[in-house]
């Protein structure tokens, strides 16, 4: 075993070395501030960096180090996450709000520097407080470095889709509305391609994305969902698509001509304009997984949608209209979550550990807490009690005094106890509606409970969906790790047949598992990067009220597997 630490160490450091070849520093500045715009008939003011919605696109190479400045002149405390990287030994710069640091108050800076390893394809940042990231967040997109290719023909252009949501709303007042109801967030206006909410929503006939192609060109676009609270089915008329990444990894070709994406999910797609000249709309809406169950979740029903045209098109053309999949069309959405795989032997790809070291079962969902001073709790019965989310019948709570990990770096106690369950406290029939009689599992404590493992090791998870409130799709995301999608299905995990399931040769990786209604998703991932890691739902309604946990992973046997301390000028609470 010793022998193995020390093997992994030595190739750490020559990771970490071999990312100073042929690698530059990227450089960038971001202001944080109010910025007037006019949306669905509306002059709204939001919170955007550098006077851009979406914010300005950061284009690296794999190896590249990240230096960004953020002053925050917003009258919002902010933070600023990069979602799916690594952070290597930097997690001090991963972002999450009394995760990692303190929020950056109005008025103040902080620098964030990190570097981009073993990594290549789409990634975004956003903001990780309050809502925010509903209008401030933007593109990653990470090239392979010099004289590095593609494992796929060259496209002719690349093309980044932010895909968001929009709200007739200030989005903190909507976050602060919905926790003094103890209830779930206002459902949003409107949804947006690259800011753009499209010709179906009023007041918006000239507010819509277009992308000009040459017919027999392939174009590689780039698919983000920075919806605050959506997954979203995203089409494009007349074409097929061939997905070759996601989170940043890249996947077998797969031909499709439909994806679903889940908040903070992004998708690579080669698209080769070869129909008729012409116009083609692409659409964006959403896959509401619970619409169709018997306690019904509320959702948008709209549809954004933007325009391909072709060179030489006529401006009076009507574009063509792609059929929108049904709101609560699972099969669709579970064939395109599951028939992806991993490109074995392609950049950066990672085998599957076959030995795992800590193993857990953790249920996600919703439930109820007793209503806080203060809060109506008015809205959902039973009245007197407040929408909660929990992870194993703990509703995670935030650190207020010190972030996780300060407490975890300085060894400050109190802040965090380890006691996170690795199995649920009670067994029940977890997809059974009927459980929602049953208030006592309902009700779960709140507190800040975590998981700590050694360096290194191999953490396995089954996710398990339950009915509790309510049946939903719920994408969850772990920070500084990807991991390895195993295996996901339906109804209740039965580990006797369900483990014939996993897939060890070519699963596919990512950062954010969009975890099936009324269902399950394994997970497996190496504990190889030593701080404290948020895992959330990126339902930001949901991860507000305490559908979370965390890891805190120990330092490792050397210098160069020991997390350094933190930079000089990490904000303070």
């Amino acid at each position: 075993m010793g022998r193995l630490v020390f093997l992994f160490a030595s190739s750490l450091l020559l990771m970490v070395a071999a990312t100073t070849v042929s690698a530059a520093t990227v450089e960038h500045s971001f202001y944080v501030k109010n910025l007037t715009v006019t949306r669905l008939c509306n002059r709204q003011v939001i919170t955007a960096v550098n006077d851009s919605f979406p914010g300005p696109s950061l284009r690296v190479r794999e190896g590249d180090k990240l230096i960004i400045h953020v002053f925050n002149m917003s009258p919002y405390k902010i933070t600023i996450h990069w979602h799916g990287v690594f952070q290597l030994l930097s997690a001090w710069a991963d972002g999450p709000e009394m995760i990692t640091q303190c929020a950056i108050r109005p008025g103040n800076k902080y620098t964030y520097k990190f570097r981009i390893i073993n990594q290549e394809g789409t990634l975004f940042w956003h903001a990780h407080s309050s809502f925010l990231r509903a209008t401030v967040h933007g593109a990653i997109i990470i090239r392979p470095r010099v004289r590095h290719s593609y494992p796929f023909p060259k496209p002719y252009r690349e093309v980044p889709i932010v895909l968001g949501e929009w709200w007739n709303a200030n989005v903190v007042d909507v976050e602060t509305q919905a926790l003094a109801l103890g209830v779930g967030p206002n459902l949003s206006n409107a949804y947006t391609i690259n800011g753009w909410p499209g010709d179906l929503y009023p007041c918006s006939q000239n507010q819509m994305y277009k992308h000009r192609v040459k017919q027999g060109k392939t174009y590689l676009l780039r698919i983000i969902n920075a919806a605050v609270s959506s997954h979203l089915f995203y089409k494009i008329a007349n074409h097929n698509v061939t997905v070759v990444a996601v989170d940043a990894r890249y996947t077998n070709p797969y031909v499709t001509d439909v994806m679903v994406i889940s908040p903070g999910q992004t998708v690579d797609v080669l698209l080769t304009a070869n129909q008729p000249v012409g116009s083609y709309y692409m659409t964006a809406n959403n896959y509401a997984s619970g619409s169709g169950t018997a306690v019904g979740v509320p959702f948008n029903p709209t549809t954004t949608r933007g325009v391909i045209i072709y060179q030489g098109a006529s401006s009076s053309t009507t574009p063509l209209m792609p059929v929108v999949p049904a709101f609560n069309d699972t099969p669709t959405a579970h064939k395109f979550f599951t028939e992806l795989t991993s490109l074995v032997g392609g950049p950066h790809w990672v085998p599957v550990p076959l030995n795992v070291d800590h193993k857990m079962f953790v249920t996600v969902g919703m439930g109820l807490d007793v209503c806080p001073p203060n809060v109506s709790c008015q809205d959902r019965p039973p009245v007197g009690a407040a929408l909660s989310g929990n992870m194993n019948n703990v509703s995670f709570v935030l650190p207020t005094i010190l972030s996780l990990l300060e407490a975890f770096f300085f060894n400050v106690g109190g802040v965090y106890t380890t006691d996170f369950p690795a199995n649920p406290p009670v067994q029940f029939n977890f997809t059974n509606p009927s459980i929602n009689a049953d208030l006592p599992l309902l009700f779960a404590p709140k507190r800040t409970s975590i998981t700590k493992v050694k360096f290194n090791s191999t953490v396995e998870m089954v996710l398990q969906n339950t009915a509790l409130i309510g049946v939903e799709n719920h994408p969850m995301h772990l920070h500084g790790f990807d991991f390895h999608v195993l295996a996901q299905g339906f109804g209740n995990f039965n580990p006797a047949t369900d483990t014939l399931k996993y897939n060890l040769f070519n699963p596919q990786m990512r950062n954010t598992v969009s975890v099936p209604v009324a269902g399950w998703a394994v997970i497996r991932f190496v504990a190889n990067n030593p701080g404290a890691w948020f895992m959330h739902c990126h339902f930001d309604g949901h991860n507000s009220v305490g559908l979370s946990t965390a890891f805190i992973v120990e330092n490792g046997p050397t210098p160069e597997t020991t997390l350094p301390p933190p930079p000089p000028d990490l904000p303070e609470c």
